[in-house]
């Protein structure tokens, strides 16, 4: 009898594992990627460039696949569009003295909406520090979305980089608090900041569906207890000066085939319709000016009840180890790689560590935000980051990819997460301590 039980359980398995390649096969296939995929590196797209008509198109492409496929709209609200808006700031002038003396205008960046901004030593702004051997960026950057008033001294060790943190210069998300950081190794006891902005509003979109989850936690919205999140941002850089008669940064790695990569798992999770947990499916804007589509959806999702999310970036050619094979920013963050590659172990394929460290890959995506707040989240890539020949060129184009092997990547995406999205694993968290 126990002979026969083991022989029935082992029958069970094989045959439930060709039932799911044979379902993942006719659902994600080569040539429904490569369809998605040419259109969105398509020359009408313009390269998808931030606040331009083409990325609204690009947006309305995706919105549209969404809708096709069946998923839930944000709250039930009819549009997948998450709508939201950035300031573009310009600084007039700023007017700073420390004990008073006083500070040059290009020691001084500000990232801020409020006209005009007024600061002394009675503000009641908090102080920090950026000390010397600190990542600038990474530090200016967690300050800045701390949601606090602060006045940050920068050590002058930093000079050469300090001009980077200009955000007067560009768009950042609408916030109610200030941060200054002044360059500077003098802590006064007194000072006074008077900085002059203007301000112009600009609308952006993420494009954002979902699949309620089977679990009494999953109540199919951004506020679940138990969210998995597909991630890739959808614009580009748009047109550049021409190169040999082509002036559009079609995108085509990067990161339209993430984009892909996010609806055909959409496409495949709902034919399925078994997930124990929600699972949310967003293509973020305005990655490459800074992240701030996924900033904005940070925001408005529990980051407490995000389990994991798999951004992925830039899957269209091969990794330094071939076909078959991927890997994960930030593996050593949490334990989520091991459990990807444990559901991946009859698969031949492969995630390694992220082979490019010195490049801080894990803070240069739409990941980072949420890793920020404890979550699992990674990106996983396939870039050759220190030998890509397209990255950022006019030559990214459809053409340079490796379709064949990037729908199998996708593939494996997908039975990686199986064990997260039945709600049988859960990855570790990110300890925020140790990223500052």
């Amino acid at each position: 009898m126990q002979t026969k039980r083991l022989i029935f359980s082992g029958w069970f398995l094989f045959t439930s594992a060709f039932l799911f390649a044979q379902d993942i096969n006719k659902i994600i296939t080569e040539k429904e990627v490569e369809r998605i995929e040419r259109k969105l590196a398509s020359d009408e797209m313009r390269g998808r460039k931030t606040f331009s008509p083409e990325i609204d198109s690009a947006a309305a492409f995706i919105a549209a696949e969404f809708k096709k496929i069946g998923l839930q709209t944000i709250n039930n609200s009819g549009s997948y569009l998450q709508q939201f808006s950035l300031v573009k700031t310009k600084t007039l002038s700023t007017l700073t003295f420390l004990d008073g003396i006083e500070l040059s205008p290009q020691n001084v960046a500000v990232s801020s909406n409020q006209i005009p901004l007024l600061i002394d030593e009675n503000s009641g702004y908090e102080t920090a520090f950026i000390k010397p051997g600190e990542k600038l960026n990474k530090e200016a950057f967690r300050l800045s979305q701390s949601g606090k008033n602060m006045i940050v001294f920068v050590d002058s060790s930093y000079a050469a980089e300090f001009s980077n943190l200009s955000f007067g210069k560009r768009a950042a998300l609408r916030k109610n608090n200030s941060v200054v950081f002044l360059l500077t190794n003098q802590v006064p006891k007194k000072f006074s900041i008077d900085v002059k902005l203007e301000n112009t509003e600009q609308h952006l979109s993420n494009v954002l569906g979902i699949l309620p989850g089977k679990n009494k936690y999953a109540t199919g919205d951004l506020q679940s207890d138990d969210i998995v999140v597909f991630s890739a941002h959808y614009d580009h850089i748009g047109v550049g000066k021409p190169v040999n008669g082509d002036s559009i940064y079609n995108g085509a790695n990067d990161d339209a085939s993430g984009t892909t990569a996010v609806m055909m798992l959409a496409k495949y999770f709902k034919e399925l319709n078994n997930n124990d947990r929600t699972l949310v499916f967003v293509a973020f804007t305005a990655e490459e000016i800074g992240g701030y589509g996924s900033q904005y959806f940070s925001k408005q999702v529990n980051a407490d009840g995000v389990v994991a999310m798999f951004n992925i970036e830039m899957i269209g050619t091969e990794s330094k180890w071939g076909n078959n094979s991927a890997y994960i920013t930030g593996y050593d963050k949490t334990d989520m790689g091991e459990i990807l590659n444990q559901d991946l172990r009859f698969s031949g394929f492969t995630f390694y560590p992220d082979p490019y460290p010195d490049q801080q890959l894990f803070f240069r995506s739409d990941n980072a935000t949420l890793a920020l707040l404890g979550v699992p989240a990674h990106t996983i890539s396939t870039s050759k980051m220190d030998s890509e020949p397209n990255y950022h060129k006019q030559s990214d184009s459809i053409e340079t990819l490796n379709l064949k092997n990037m729908t199998e990547i996708i593939k494996a995406i997908a039975i990686s997460s199986k064990s997260i999205v039945a709600g049988e694993s859960t990855p570790s968290r990110v300890k925020t301590a140790d990223l500052r």
